[in-house]
């Protein structure tokens, strides 16, 4: 393995029967350089008849100077169908939640997925997320245990329904993390608090695994639909994989530069999900998205608390917007916000997508989703009803198009409620062209604004909390997808 050092073990390690234990004990000992490769691979043999397959980890964390990144390990799992880019060898994935999982026929670790233990050539996969100048001491203890093996339960799934209202708002939390990669909570558990902040759907997204995909049936019901997922964590940034067939795995090991990433898109898109690109601008190595939004269908504008990259996100989609209507016919980005959850105090819901759908199905969710017929709100205390009317009495709401002519005038109302001492702000692809004084301490109230197609190609709504005096605004209670004014010229809803 080039950029990797492994000690042989010694013979009390490498394979000793102890005395009342039926099983090998491996230990294996390396260290990985600075630049090392970003996936390392240490070979297991594992002969017939063993039962449990189970890893522990230990790596140094040396003092590094104020301002470099110390050791930091990932670890997972690949069995005896081998390592291949997208193969079928994936049996988990914890990256540096955990430092030690096994797998069997009727259970795994959470992360991993349950299954035959084969024999051949199995591979534990290391991942040096980053490495102190002083390298990487790292210690693997590999224990086989032999026996009967158990039996495999097939997996159930949630259901892709659940009872909805017909045509309506449906409001949804589409990134959150459970103990099946680096979140502390159970799939009920995150359900539970779905519930409680008045959710009609979630995603499960965590980190390079599908592994929680059969553990969400029970947790979801006639008021909860739970999409399945994944979010794809590469080195050049996180992509969520939403609302993909059970069971679909979708690899994260290369980099931009690989050329690999069309190749996986192509799977989220065959499984019938949409390609997310998550925090597009997060400061943490590795999180900022490079791989562009050719295959994306839409964006994680809010992800979380608001922070200034979560404002560095709005404005490089707005950009987007812009370019979509001055362009051509070139395609719009629907925005999305989401929780990004993983334990408390984090909250479930903040911020949650509001999306516009037939029913609460998993079909119709996405299908709003990729039209862009929803808003992005705190909480489900937030209500908008946002329209655009022309002078004929023909209506166009959020992510749809008012085919109104060039100078025929355009009233843009939108109705809030939830919103107390917000200013409501309607940006254009000129920028911001109306500001509103700060709406009621009910927080209910309605702004019109009139304008042509000619003068905005676009109109959507931010409503923005109070903030210090100066020009930043402050966070946003909501924003909405825009709305489309004249002819079409790109898809444009």
């Amino acid at each position: 393995m080039p950029g990797a050092r492994h000690r042989r073990p010694s013979r009390a390690d490498d394979g000793t029967v102890r005395r009342g234990y039926v099983g090998k004990v491996r230990t294996i000992r390396g260290t990985l350089p600075p630049g090392s490769p970003d996936y390392v691979y240490v070979p297991v043999e594992v002969p017939p008849g063993v039962s449990e397959f189970r890893v522990s980890y230990t790596y140094d964390r040396p003092t590094v100077p104020p301002g470099t990144p110390g050791n930091a390990l990932d670890i997972g799992l690949f069995d005896e169908r081998g390592t291949e880019l997208g193969g079928e060898g994936f049996r988990g994935w914890s990256g540096g939640a955990r430092t030690e999982f096994f797998v069997r026929a009727d259970g795994a670790t959470p992360g991993y997925v349950p299954g035959p233990l084969r024999e051949g050539t199995w591979h534990v996969v290391l991942g040096p997320y980053t490495v102190a100048p002083q390298g990487l001491d790292y210690e693997l203890t590999v224990t086989l245990t032999h026996g009967e093996p158990g039996t495999t339960v097939p997996p159930v799934y949630p259901p892709t329904r659940a009872a909805g209202r017909g045509r309506a708002w449906y409001r949804g939390d589409c990134h959150l993390h459970s103990w099946h990669s680096d979140g502390r909570r159970t799939p009920a558990e995150i359900a539970a608090l779905a519930r409680a902040a008045g959710l009609d759907f979630v995603n499960s997204s965590d980190h390079n695994t599908h592994a929680a995909h059969a553990h969400w049936a029970d947790a979801a019901g006639d008021d909860l639909l739970v999409l399945l997922g994944e979010e794809v964590t590469t080195r050049n940034g996180h992509v969520l994989a939403l609302g993909t067939d059970p069971g679909t795995f979708v690899d994260w090991r290369y980099r931009a530069r690989d050329g690999h990433w069309p190749r996986f898109a192509r799977t989220v898109h065959r499984s019938e999900g949409l390609v997310v690109p998550a925090h597009p601008h997060a400061t943490c190595v590795g999180c900022a998205w490079k791989f562009g939004f050719a295959q994306a269908d839409a964006v994680e504008v809010w992800n979380g608390p608001y922070t200034p990259d979560d404002e560095v996100a709005l404005a490089a989609w707005d950009a987007r917007l812009v370019a979509s209507v001055r362009q051509g016919p070139v395609d719009w980005l629907p925005a999305m916000g989401n929780s990004d959850t993983h334990r408390d105090p984090d909250v479930v819901g903040l911020p949650q997508t509001v999306v516009l759908a037939d029913d609460l199905t998993r079909e119709a969710i996405l299908a709003g989703l990729r039209a862009g017929r929803a808003y992005v709100a705190e909480s489900a205390s937030v209500a908008l009803d946002f329209t655009a009317t022309d002078g004929n009495g023909e209506r166009a709401g959020i992510g749809e198009r008012l085919a109104s002519a060039p100078d025929a005038p355009v009233t843009v109302r939108l109705e809030a409620s939830g919103t107390p001492r917000c200013t409501v702000r309607l940006v254009t692809d000129q920028g911001v062209l109306f500001t509103s004084d700060p709406l009621p301490v009910t927080g209910s109230g309605v702004v019109e604004w009139r304008t042509t197609a000619a003068y905005a190609a676009y109109v959507r709504a931010e409503l923005r909390h109070e903030t210090a005096a100066g020009p930043v605004p402050g966070a946003p209670a909501a924003f909405t997808n825009p709305i489309f004014l004249g002819h079409r010229q790109g898809r444009g809803g």
